[in-house]
């Protein structure tokens, strides 16, 4: 469900990579609260520059962008990392996994380090991962370290660290490229189903528009972008 509240709007945002040209040129984008939002385009795009400035990993340069109510440019990193941690589950194309950590540790790493995700929780932590790790396959690996896992699974684990917790916004940046058919429909089942029930919002990346009818409208990004035309 949507209401008229914007989760993320970004008016006249511009980011470049030191001094090189604009990679996004974005007059105009706002996403709902509670919005399910497929976002795609070419590689080259600036799809990952754009889930990295709404996280905070990057600051915009001129121009406005609003996440949850707050200016995203107008804090400094620390409390952007703050913003992220608290109200943020982000799935990483290349997963950010912790190699030291095995996987139960790994799911759990966001609810264990901030506070207000542990208290969206409805139970103790460690039903909550196995919950997560259940729907998604991979409960049996869950004292495995995850150096010894396939791309595949290690792309799961990442999914159900994301979603724990219940974060306002879940940004997901090709999360499913590495399942297969079966596990892609377990992950988006898993996905849809926490959205729904926390009002989270969903932006999700992915080249494979065949998913791109599950989700409340698709958003092209070349079409909003003036820096990739």
């Amino acid at each position: 469900m949507t209401d008229d509240t914007a989760c993320i709007r970004a008016t006249a945002l511009t980011f470049s990579y030191g001094k090189g040209p604009n990679v996004l040129d974005i007059p105009e984008m706002t996403i709902r609260s509670g919005e399910r939002v497929f976002l795609h385009g070419p590689s080259g795009s600036g799809k990952t520059t754009l889930l990295g400035l709404v996280a905070g990993v990057l600051k915009p340069t001129p121009g406005s962008l609003e996440v949850l109510g707050k200016d995203v440019g107008a804090l400094s990193s620390p409390a952007r990392d703050r913003l992220r941690a608290s109200h943020i589950g982000y799935v990483f194309q290349m997963f950010n996994l912790i190699p030291y950590l095995n996987v139960r540790d790994n799911i759990a790493l966001p609810v264990r380090i901030n506070a207000d995700r542990r208290r969206r929780l409805d139970g103790p932590v460690d039903e909550a991962v196995t919950e997560a790790a259940a729907h998604l396959g991979i409960e049996h690996l869950l004292t495995e370290k995850v150096t010894r896992l396939s791309v595949g699974q290690q792309q799961r684990v990442a999914a159900a660290r994301a979603i724990l917790g219940s974060p306002e916004l879940i940004i997901a940046d090709e999360p499913t490229s590495a399942l297969d058919a079966d596990r892609r429909h377990a992950f988006l089942e898993l996905l849809f189903k926490n959205v729904e029930q926390s009002g989270s919002t969903l932006l999700f990346v992915s080249h494979d528009m065949g998913l791109a009818d599950q989700f409340d409208r698709p958003l092209s990004l070349p079409e909003l972008n003036r820096a990739s035309a």
